[in-house]
C-alpha cells in the first residue's frame, strides 16, 4: 500500500505547474498518503532537499500562481552529473543510486516527475532501477513523445499569438 508519494518539477519553468502539484496533493491526502516535494527537482533528489506538502498549508490557493512551489532545476542530470575531482578536473558520474537510496530512507513510494523530454527519460531510467513513477509530461513545446498536448503548451501559444 502506497503511504508516501513525493514530487519532483524539473525542467524549464511553465504554466500549470502548481495547479498539478495541488492535484496530486489533494489526490494523495484522500486516499491517506503523504506527500514531499523535492526542491528543485532531481538536484533536491540527489541532496536530499525536501518539504512536507500539505493542502492546509502550502499547498492552498496555488491555482492562480505562477511557478510551482517547489522549484525546478533544468540542468541537473544525476545519471551524469558533472563534478569536480580532487585535481580540479571536470567529470561527470552516474549518482542516481543516491537519489535512489534518498527515496528509500525517506520511504517514498512513487515519485511523480513533472517535465519534459530529459525529465522523463531520468524517470523511466528510475523505473528500469525498481522506482516506482508516475510521469507527468510538461512543456510548453509540446515535444514529449506519445502526448498529444502537454501543460503549458496552450498558455505558451495564448501569450505568444496575444503578443
Amino acid at each position: 500500500m502506497v503511504k508516501k508519494v513525493a514530487i519532483i518539477t524539473n525542467g524549464g519553468d511553465c504554466p500549470g505547474l502548481n495547479a498539478v502539484i495541488r492535484a496530486i496533493v489533494k489526490t494523495a491526502e484522500t486516499h491517506g498518503v503523504e506527500c514531499y516535494g523535492y526542491i528543485e527537482g532531481y538536484k533536491g533528489l540527489l541532496k536530499n532537499e525536501y518539504i512536507k506538502l500539505d493542502s492546509t498549508t502550502n499547498a492552498s490557493g496555488l491555482l492562480h500562481r505562477g511557478g510551482t512551489i517547489i522549484g525546478t532545476s533544468n540542468n541537473t542530470n544525476v545519471f551524469n552529473y558533472k563534478t569536480i575531482n580532487e585535481n580540479g578536473e571536470v567529470e561527470y558520474k552516474d549518482l542516481s543510486e543516491v537519489c535512489i537510496q534518498n527515496l528509500k530512507n525517506n520511504e517514498i513510494d512513487c515519485l511523480f516527475t513533472l517535465g519534459g523530454d530529459g525529465t522523463q527519460k531520468s524517470s523511466r531510467d528510475f523505473s528500469v532501477r525498481g522506482v516506482n513513477c508516475i510521469g507527468v509530461p510538461k512543456t510548453i513545446d509540446n515535444d514529449v513523445a506519445d502526448t498529444d498536448i502537454t501543460f503549458g503548451y496552450n498558455t505558451a501559444v495564448s501569450v505568444a499569438t496575444e503578443a
